[in-house]
């Protein structure tokens, strides 16, 4: 990965986007996408669209910018911060993390508590709901700590980037800034081999509160087909129950997605992509639906043809998700190619 690219990964990385408060890093991936489109626009909740102007068809290569996270749902009489969730947030790792509340003045360190192992009864532990765990700022009681934040202030873990062995990154919320990463990427890729077709790059919010985002951008793009790009899950980790399995491997390159909310002609030119441009992929069965963007994207209007493109990710939705740089690249070859040559497909199924 060249260095002004990875660069841009690290910054999205860096800055906080949960779900509903997703303008920071949204500002961060308009200002990379903005030198290589023609026009960049947003809409009322943040929604971010890049255009290549070529002509027809016009396709979209789109992720969500937003992250899982919690908010600031009350203040304790001692000054403790109760929490609600923001998406799907995993109770069994919120314990003991550092994390950081983002104010309209600021951010505010803090750490969610754990009672010490050696004061627990650990012969009846449960783990406690999100609603029923606290975050300490070190303030003495409640005005103290109302002086500091609000209620419905965001809150995320505080956690960098970690350099892995073999050119694996560990962070908090990969779900999904490397998919509007490759979406980005993917789109300067297709823009520098001047495509004969209209390509948009998009950055949406809200896919983690229900896919809110791609439901807006579909109805207002009206796309001849579109691309989902979000994480997937890599099952090779020990930790995977064997029913759960999908066969998509960390490193093995994107997963292509077949069933459902997939377009089989979609499907049919991103994988004659892969074929043409030696990019290896992984198919990946989703018989009822994707879980992401594309399952709004392809239900929007009259229906837009689409696909769900995954990056291999262990332990999503925990603050060490997981994934091979190599893959991410990869991801971005194929929707790159498949924005430079989306004249050549036909999307509509013939009869």
């Amino acid at each position: 990965m060249e260095s002004e690219q990875r660069a841009f990964l690290d910054e999205l990385l860096g800055t906080a986007s949960p779900s509903g408060f997703e303008t920071a890093a949204q500002r961060v991936w308009v200002d990379y996408v903005s030198e290589y489109a023609d026009e960049v626009r947003t809409d009322e909740y943040g929604n971010a669209v890049a255009v290549y102007d070529g002509g027809d068809p016009a396709v979209a290569l789109a992720g969500h910018g937003d992250e899982i996270g919690f908010m600031v749902r009350d203040i304790a009489e001692d000054g403790t911060i109760q929490l609600t969730s923001i998406g799907g947030s995993d109770k069994t790792v919120t314990k003991g993390q550092h994390v950081q509340i983002h104010t309209d003045d600021g951010a505010i360190p803090g750490v969610i508590g754990q009672t010490a192992i050696h004061l627990r009864d650990r012969d009846a532990e449960e783990t406690a709901e999100i609603n029923e765990q606290h975050v300490d700022i070190g303030t003495a009681d409640a005005e103290e700590t109302a002086e500091l934040v609000e209620r419905g202030d965001p809150i995320t873990f505080d956690q960098t980037v970690v350099e892995l062995e073999n050119g694996r990154i560990a962070a908090r919320g990969l779900d999904n800034r490397v998919g509007i990463w490759a979406a980005a990427e993917g789109f300067r890729r297709a823009v520098a081999r001047k495509p004969a077709a209209t390509v948009y790059a998009v950055s949406t919010v809200q896919e983690e509160l229900g896919l809110r985002g791609a439901q807006m951008v579909g109805f207002d793009l009206d796309p001849d087909a579109v691309i989902a790009t979000d994480v997937t899950h890599a099952t090779d980790d020990p930790g995977t129950p064997g029913k759960r399995s999908t066969g998509v491997e960390l490193g093995a390159g994107p997963s292509v997605s077949r069933g459902s909310a997939n377009h089989p002609n979609v499907v049919a030119a991103v994988r004659d992509v892969a074929e043409t441009e030696a990019i290896d992929i992984q198919l990946q069965a989703t018989g009822n639906r994707t879980g992401t963007d594309a399952d709004a994207f392809y239900t929007a209007r009259g229906g837009i043809p689409a696909l769900n493109v995954g990056i291999p990710n262990r332990y999503m939705h925990t603050p060490v998700e997981t994934v091979d740089l190599a893959d991410l690249d990869a991801t971005a070859e194929l929707l790159g190619g498949f924005g430079a040559n989306a004249d050549e497909y036909s999307f509509p199924v013939e009869f």
